[in-house]
């Protein structure tokens, strides 16, 4: 029998997504819409309340207390792994990853990932700090000095590099799944402990989102798992120039733009 796959699709408001069962639109972080029909991150054992700091990390963290799956993923209601077979998103005709090529990677690699992001003129840590609030970053930096002391050699490497997986995209199988949140989730909630995030603005709120980004990157070199990367289709225009250009001032100016 088929091992089951769930990808969530995580999205706030409603929007055409995949018809495919491989796939499971998600409604995360609200709880005023009576017209939704996806299923919602408010239900059963969660954290919906803290979407705004957590970002997608309230889906994932939903599937973690009440999905029962054989493989766990994340995509966005814009951003799916790229494939082969084509599917209607928006209504627009995309190509995306099908359940037979999930079947296919997961048959041959423990997790897949997005493609990296690439920095070149700066490293990880850098770019953090160039473009967000530095007490996030610092604290969690604390917090695995004194509870996960183990990581602090895969911490380094990552933050060190001028490379890295983006969106908190991926697909993994159950166990990994499990270990992942448990490890993921009791760092953030004792990094959310010690900052005070109320006088930050709303994009500078989602600091749990962002310093998931990098977690995933040194959990997955701690456990030396062997991973796929598929590259990134987008549903909806990227502003491609003016990401650069916001991303080069941000670092000349030492300060976020």
């Amino acid at each position: 029998m088929d091992k089951t796959i769930a990808i969530l699709v995580a999205t706030h408001k409603l929007y055409e997504v995949p018809t495919s069962n491989l796939y499971l639109p998600i409604y995360i972080g609200k709880k005023d819409n009576p017209n939704v029909t996806f299923q919602r991150d408010d239900v059963g054992n969660n954290i919906a309340d803290k979407n705004f700091s957590y970002c997608e990390l309230t889906a994932v963290y939903w599937a973690w207390k009440n999905q029962d799956s054989d493989y766990y993923g994340l995509c966005h209601y814009r951003r799916y792994f790229k494939g082969d077979d084509s599917f209607v998103v928006n209504s627009k005709k995309i190509k995306i990853l099908s359940k037979n090529e999930a079947y296919k990677y997961l048959g041959k690699y423990d997790l897949i990932l997005p493609k990296k992001r690439r920095y070149y003129i700066e490293t990880n840590e850098q770019q953090y700090l160039h473009a967000h609030h530095k007490e996030g970053l610092e604290e969690t930096y604390n917090v695995i000095k004194e509870f996960y002391p183990e990581y602090g050699n895969s911490l380094k490497k990552v933050m060190n590099s001028r490379s890295g997986h983006r969106f908190n995209m991926f697909i993994m199988k159950k166990d990994l799944f499990n270990d992942y949140c448990n490890w993921l989730f009791d760092i953030l909630s004792r990094v959310e402990k010690r900052i005070d995030i109320s006088n930050w603005d709303k994009s500078e709120q989602r600091v749990f989102g962002y310093l998931s980004e990098r977690l995933l990157d040194v959990w997955v070199d701690f456990h030396k798992i062997n991973y796929k990367e598929l590259k990134v289709v987008f549903t909806e225009k990227q502003h491609i120039i003016k990401k650069g250009i916001n991303f080069v001032l941000r670092k000349f100016r030492k300060k976020k733009f």
